[in-house]
């Protein structure tokens, strides 16, 4: 068999080769490449690299007289050595060249201990950094959407993750601001340290303080022995992302505050300071300028977390990702519930877009899943949605159809305000019956008279 003129085979054999012009947009990739970072080789083309794959630094070889150069990547768990080599015609840079020398860490591992002990060491050490590193679920391939919206937090999230500044995320609630957290931490330099996170929202003012400067032995009745590490202890060198920092007690916040000009933390019970490198990414589903002027949330404080902000879009704001995101959930959904849907009626995407979305992503697939377990096809129709529920106005035509119109739309009231507290506390039913001052047991019973999904 003669395979000399077989360029295909060649290239496709080649791990994580990957060709971008003098613009830094992708020209060529395999489709071990594409595979091996998750991406659409297609869809990739004529891209620019970063958005391709956010972490390669290829384009730097674009400028300057390096030629060569050797670069690490971990991505999403997963680690390679690559080499880069600058592509030249007729004198001029015209792009670079990227391909993989290994893409497995064992086969790292035994290429170092070929070389000594030292590198050993060295390598026990990288894998304990890889552990560090799962602690983060998420990477920015998990945004989803190719909206205008989703493509300028991308970059946002990409310029936060080249600097060390502190991070304000607003944004509703369910639009995913714990995501855009995780990415930012996978993109940085940190990322092969810890990603720390805690909600300062129920958290009673002495359980949040200790955890998140923890204390020494004996500090209070019932501490453990030989103390506790906080949070911020526990984030050191790496992101400390605390949700909801709307809800930190006004008694907190000159410590938070601290910890931010000192980078000095002091334990409960401890008489010595200790030093912290923590870089912070806070989170907000409320203006903190509209709490600064309420005296709700100390101005000194707001300053100092709003280095760099990132505004997440409402959903309302980016309808076109609708497809993607349910294809997305769809695809999980399948193997979670053990069905087989294939296709989504086009009609469904209209009504799906009509809606406003109050409790945004995280809504819409509560929808999907609600939807998935009414099907029983291989297709998701209208029938398996409960759309009525998505608007409080019936009309008079549609009222006519109940004996007692009056009743239905208290029904109709009672049920559009179930959902917006459920959505807003993401589902949790103790705390929907504590705000509705309700018992939980007949929160159940009005859901499951109202349909509400449970």
């Amino acid at each position: 068999m003669d395979i000399s003129k077989d360029y295909d085979l060649f290239l496709e054999a080649i791990a994580g080769l990957m060709v971008i012009d003098k613009q830094g947009n992708v020209v060529y990739m395999n489709e071990q490449c594409a595979d091996y970072i998750n991406v659409d080789r297609e869809k990739s083309l004529g891209k620019y690299v970063t958005e391709v794959f956010p972490s390669s630094n290829m384009q730097n070889l674009l400028t300057g007289q390096n030629k060569f150069n050797t670069n690490f990547y971990f991505q999403d768990g997963r680690m390679s050595v690559s080499t880069q080599t600058q592509l030249r015609k007729d004198g001029e840079i015209a792009g670079v060249l990227e391909y993989d020398m290994i893409q497995d860490i064992d086969a790292l591992d035994d290429l170092l201990s070929k070389y000594g002990e030292t590198l050993k060491d060295e390598m026990d050490y990288f894998r304990e950094q890889v552990r560090n590193f799962k602690s983060t679920k998420y990477s920015i391939h998990n945004i989803l959407g190719s909206s205008q919206k989703v493509k300028a937090l991308k970059r946002q999230i990409e310029l936060a993750a080249a600097s060390n500044s502190t991070v304000l995320i607003c944004g509703e609630t369910g639009t995913g601001k714990e995501l855009v957290a995780h990415s930012i931490h996978n993109l940085s330099a940190r990322a092969f340290n810890n990603f720390v996170k805690v909600n300062a929202a129920g958290m009673a003012e002495t359980l949040i303080e200790s955890e998140l400067f923890g204390y020494e032995e004996g500090a209070f009745t019932g501490a453990k022995r030989g103390g506790k590490k906080g949070k911020f202890q526990l984030a050191d060198q790496g992101t400390l992302f605390i949700d909801e920092i709307n809800q930190m007690p006004m008694s907190l916040q000159p410590k938070i505050l601290r910890v931010l000009q000192e980078k000095e933390i002091a334990p409960i019970g401890s008489e010595k300071d200790i030093v912290v490198n923590v870089r912070m990414v806070v989170a907000s589903n409320q203006d903190l300028r509209k709490l600064v002027g309420k005296g709700e949330f100390r101005e000194d404080l707001y300053y100092r977390l709003n280095v760099f902000p990132i505004n997440v879009p409402p959903l309302r704001e980016r309808l076109e990702d609708i497809p993607e995101l349910v294809e997305a959930k769809i695809a999980d959904l399948n193997k979670e519930l053990g069905k087989n849907i294939s296709r989504v009626e086009a009609n469904v995407y209209h009504k799906l877009a009509e809606y406003d979305w109050p409790g945004n992503i995280r809504e819409l697939y509560n929808r999907v899943e609600a939807a998935m377990n009414y099907a029983q096809g291989e297709v998701l129709r209208m029938e398996h949605f409960n759309f009525r529920t998505d608007n409080s106005n019936l009309s008079l035509e549609e009222l006519n159809q109940y004996g007692n119109p009056i009743e239905e739309v208290k029904k109709e009231a009672e049920r559009k305000l179930i959902n917006e507290v459920l959505m807003r506390f993401d589902y949790n039913k103790t705390q929907a019956a504590e705000y509705l001052k309700i018992s939980r047991p007949l929160l159940y019973q009005k859901m499951k008279r109202l349909k509400i999904p449970l």
